[in-house]
């Protein structure tokens, strides 16, 4: 697993397994969020298996994905609500983390400045420029 901690309340990474989950508990974190859609890849253990291993370890999970039509309000609040609700840090994964830092950020949006979101984003090693404008509202 190639955890990226973006702060202390969330960090991201590429697709996990089942097997995963318990290393992530282990690591103090108490929701997983999925931002991959269902069979994008065939090696791609489906949300279910995932959610069920998550739910064994203790942990919330919730399947938020963000495929090809793109990023909908709906996914920002959703997300803001997990972020929000929960009591310790939150995972979240995609196929290479880039969209879990997309919603991330825009959950953010006229949270904290835009340069901290970005900045942030940019130490996890994703970069989020092209948001400014977004993450400026």
């Amino acid at each position: 697993m190639d955890v990226k901690r973006i702060n202390s309340e969330v960090s991201v990474s590429p697709q996990i397994t089942p097997e995963d989950v318990a290393a992530i508990k282990a690591q103090g974190f108490v929701a997983i969020i999925n931002n991959r859609p269902d069979g994008e890849a065939p090696d791609q253990p489906p949300s279910a298996t995932i959610e069920a291993a998550a739910h064994a370890a203790g942990l919330a999970y919730h399947h938020i994905p963000l495929g090809r039509d793109g990023v909908s309000a709906d996914m920002i609040e959703q997300t803001k609500q997990v972020l929000e609700g929960s009591t310790g840090p939150v995972f979240c994964f995609c196929r290479s983390g880039t969209r879990s830092t997309t919603l991330w950020a825009l959950s953010q949006a006229g949270r904290k400045p835009a340069s901290e979101i970005i900045a942030a984003a940019a130490h996890a090693g994703y970069d989020m420029s092209h948001l400014a404008g977004h993450l400026s509202q």
